[in-house]
């Protein structure tokens, strides 16, 4: 790989020359200073011929109209003001009368036994000069310098793109390394024929599509798959983040993408991939805040870059984003970004495949269930699977482990899905307060036919809740039926049931099992026809104006007497979700005490343990009852 064009040559240029400027300002210091004489009395001529007439001269160096010269015996200033403590001076100056003339001087300073020296005035004002300019030159020609790099700089630096290159001689990324994705990497092997053997389609009149479009959720590999893409077509590669093109200076993302799309072609066959697309390529007039005009002005240059190639020009181009819906509809024509390739999360025999990638620098225990380990992480991306590898071998250093076993998987799942483990609470009544709050959500998925089966439930402090009841489906689809939805509100009520139930009063541990129980209900009538309006959806504040909806900020399509039923539909669903919880809780008050004192015991309680204290579960799960991973529970508070 490739870095950035370096900036060390003019790192260096630009240091010499202020060492160069440093230099010669300490040299015409030390020149300064060695010509500076000692220090002097300024004598009128009156006073100076009154001192030499006095025999008080011992030398003189004349230098054009100016005599400076040592006096044999030291005298003080007699302008001086205050005229004490006054300064004994040796040395003086005076200037000579030129203009009137003093023939007699150099007679007199004979007479006198004054040792005489003479200097051409030429070479003086040649000093003189070059004291008094030479700081000034070196000034403005430091300015000059500096202000010609700063321009080449803008001209050329600010309108360069820096694109990571991998070249096709360096070890590449290929197929073999990305596991999983398999519909993704079927429907790019047609981009990589057409690179391998471009000339089978210009023969035919074919073109190929030239913009790709890779969707997903971050994290699930959309730029291992671009590079695995050049890899299998051996071809360069140039990576760039679509930030990257946007600056203060308004048209150096144009420049950086013309100099992009230069490089590209200069290199052909070639790859450009353009990570987080939805950087620049916004929808224009969206009516969210003030127009960018640089913004708006590097995705024109995009776009008619994108336009710019000619049939036979062997690049193709590659974007990676997370929010399709925000794109500007000029980037999706035809022609354009007309092809775009999903990329799900990974399913169970995905996930055990890139579990098998990232562990294989790892030294595994014996007990390390890879497949139960996919199985128990439904909704993780690979670089989540990533993570969890790496968390899993963290712990095993930390418990100074020669090998990774089971026990550390378990921790960094813990650790991934729930959050960091803080210290036991303390004060009792908080415990149990805390413990009859998530026995409440456990209870209430236990005896609910269809709710996702409870994984682990515990009362020690994680991230920022106090306890967790951890949910997983075991079979993962991606629809989900109303039924679920109602049960799993009735799941998340749970909590602040058992607490109004026992306690009766309710705490602020509540607070985030009410907003997500909320935007659940809320979902359930505006988005998917579940509540009392029926078969309608409505665009909301959160949603708008990305989904197909031309809205302003914080404007809907409804008025205020619909939005009063909407209010009152979702208000109904979390009533009647807190009283199918609260009829369970009194109906199985025994059980909620039981696991109560189980969790105030021994803090933490897995599946198995559960069966013990509250039984089967009423009706077993099917799989034609099981719900999507999409939504699995994972109550915090």
């Amino acid at each position: 790989m490739t870095s950035k064009p370096p900036d060390d040559q003019r790192l260096r240029k630009f240091f010499t020359a202020w060492w160069f400027a440093a230099l010669m300002l300490l040299l015409w210091l030390a020149l300064a200073f060695s010509l500076r004489p000692t220090t002097q009395l300024s004598l009128p001529y009156s006073s100076f011929l009154a001192q030499l007439h006095g025999g008080n001269v011992a030398s003189v160096a004349i230098a054009g109209d100016q005599i400076s010269g040592t006096l044999r015996q030291a005298i003080a200033d007699a302008d001086a003001q205050p005229p004490a403590p006054q300064t004994l001076y040796s040395a003086f100056t005076t200037t000579f009368p030129t203009s009137v003339g003093d023939r007699s001087l150099l007679p007199l300073l004979i007479s006198e036994h004054v040792r005489i020296e003479a200097t051409s005035s030429a070479s003086s004002w040649f000093v003189q000069l070059l004291l008094q300019a030479a700081p000034v030159l070196l000034l403005v020609g430091l300015i000059v310098w500096m202000n010609r790099g700063a321009a080449v700089n803008s001209a050329g630096q600010f309108g360069r793109s820096s694109p990571q290159r991998y070249r096709s001689d360096q070890p590449p990324v290929t197929f073999a390394d990305v596991a999983a994705a398999d519909d993704a990497k079927a429907e790019l092997q047609e981009e990589i024929d057409f690179l391998v053997h471009p000339e089978k389609y210009h023969r035919l009149g074919a073109t190929i599509p030239r913009g790709i479009l890779l969707v997903g959720s971050p994290g699930t590999g959309k730029t291992l798959l671009a590079r695995a893409v050049a890899g299998e077509a051996r071809v360069p590669f140039f990576s760039l983040n679509a930030s990257e093109f946007v600056e203060m200076f308004v048209g150096v993302g144009a420049s950086r993408v013309r100099d992009l799309f230069r490089q590209a072609k200069e290199a052909a066959p070639a790859i450009v991939f353009i990570d987080e697309l939805d950087a620049v390529g916004r929808r224009r007039g969206a009516g969210i805040g003030n127009t960018n005009d640089e913004r708006e002005q590097t995705l024109n240059q995009l776009l008619g870059e994108l336009d710019g190639f000619d049939n036979h020009s062997d690049v193709i181009i590659l974007a990676a984003t997370n929010r399709p819906d925000v794109l500007d509809p000029a980037l999706l024509r035809p022609g354009r970004f007309d092809r775009q390739v999903v990329i799900e999360l990974p399913e169970r025999d995905g996930r055990e495949a890139i579990l098998r990638v990232h562990v294989r620098p790892l030294p595994l225990g014996a007990d390390v269930d890879l497949p139960g380990i996919a199985a128990e992480t439904t909704g993780f991306s690979g670089a989540d699977l990533a993570n969890l590898c790496n968390e899993a071998a963290l712990s095993a250093a930390r418990h100074e482990r020669e090998f990774v076993t089971m026990a550390d998987f378990d921790e960094a799942h813990d650790k991934v899905r729930l959050g960091a483990a803080h210290a036991a609470l303390r004060d009792s009544a908080e415990r149990r307060t805390v413990a009859y709050h998530e026995a409440g959500h456990t209870v209430v998925a236990w005896m609910i036919a269809g709710a996702d089966p409870v994984r682990k439930v515990t009362i020690l402090p994680r991230g920022q809740a106090l306890g967790r009841t951890e949910q997983l489906p075991e079979v993962e689809r991606r629809n989900l039926g109303a039924a679920y939805l109602r049960n799993r509100l009735a799941v998340m009520m749970g909590g602040h049931a058992a607490e109004t139930l026992v306690l009766g009063d309710t705490t602020t541990g509540v607070q985030n099992d009410l907003i997500e129980a909320t935007r659940l209900a809320r979902r359930m009538v505006t988005q998917w026809g579940m509540g009392e309006l029926g078969a309608v959806a409505f665009a909301n504040d959160e949603e708008q104006p990305f989904l197909g909806y031309e809205l302003t900020q914080g404007a809907r399509d409804y008025g205020e007497a619909t939005a009063a039923r909407i209010d009152r539909s979702v208000t109904d669903l979390l009533a009647a979700a807190e009283t199918q919880a609260t009829t369970i809780l009194c109906d199985e008050r025994v059980r909620l005490d039981a696991l109560a004192a189980a969790l105030l015991k021994e803090e933490t309680v897995d599946t198995s343990a559960l069966a013990q204290i509250l039984g089967p579960r009423p009706v077993a799960v099917t799989p034609s009852t099981q719900p999507s991973h999409t939504l699995h529970a994972e109550l915090a508070h």
